[in-house]
C-alpha cells in the first residue's frame, strides 16, 4: 500500500508542464509579485495509453515528484534484486498519481503499458526529476521583475 504525504496547493494537474504565465500587460514573464509555489505535480497524456480489463483507454495521468524514498524503497523490492530492470517498473508505479480514472496505479499496471509508454514515462520522470535544475533567474526588460524560466523547455540548443 503505498502512504501519501499531503501537498501543498498545486496548480491543475491538466495544466502544461512549463512555467509559463499569461501575459498581464507588463510582459510575458511578469507574475504581478505573487510568490512562485513548487509545482510537484505534472500531467501528462501518454502515446497509445493503457487499456483496462473493460478495454478502456486510459492515456492521461499525473506524476508527482519522486522522493528520496521513492528512489530507496525499490531497492529493497526482490524483484527489483532478481532484476534490475523492473526498478523501473516499481519506481514509475511509486510516483504515478492517477492514470485517467484509475488512481491506485500499481506495478500490475505499470507492467501492462505497452513499452511505448513506459518508455514516455521513464523520460517524462527524468525530466521532472532531474532538469529542474535547469532553471535561471531572468529580469523583464519591461516591468524589471524577476522571475524563473526552464532552461530545459524539451529543445535542443538554438531551436525555438
Amino acid at each position: 500500500m503505498r502512504r501519501r504525504t499531503s501537498m501543498p496547493t498545486l496548480p491543475p494537474a491538466d495544466a502544461a508542464a512549463s512555467d509559463e504565465r499569461p501575459a498581464d500587460g507588463q510582459g510575458a514573464g511578469c507574475d504581478g509579485g505573487r510568490g512562485e509555489r513548487l509545482r510537484t505535480e505534472f500531467g501528462f497524456e501518454l502515446p497509445r495509453g493503457y487499456v483496462d480489463e473493460s478495454g478502456t483507454v486510459h492515456r492521461a495521468g499525473v506524476m508527482r515528484l519522486a522522493t528520496a524514498r521513492d528512489e530507496l524503497v525499490p531497492l529493497r523490492d526482490d524483484r527489483v534484486r532478481e532484476s534490475r530492470a523492473y526498478l523501473s517498473v516499481v519506481l514509475i508505479s511509486r510516483v504515478l498519481v492517477k492514470l485517467g480514472t484509475i488512481e491506485d496505479v500499481h506495478t500490475g499496471i505499470v507492467e501492462d503499458l505497452f513499452a511505448s509508454d513506459l518508455a514516455f514515462l521513464q523520460d517524462f520522470y527524468r525530466r521532472i526529476n532531474s532538469e529542474g535544475h535547469t532553471r535561471a533567474s531572468v529580469t523583464c526588460p519591461s516591468c524589471r521583475d524577476t522571475f524563473a524560466v526552464d532552461l530545459a523547455g524539451g529543445g535542443r540548443l538554438g531551436e525555438s
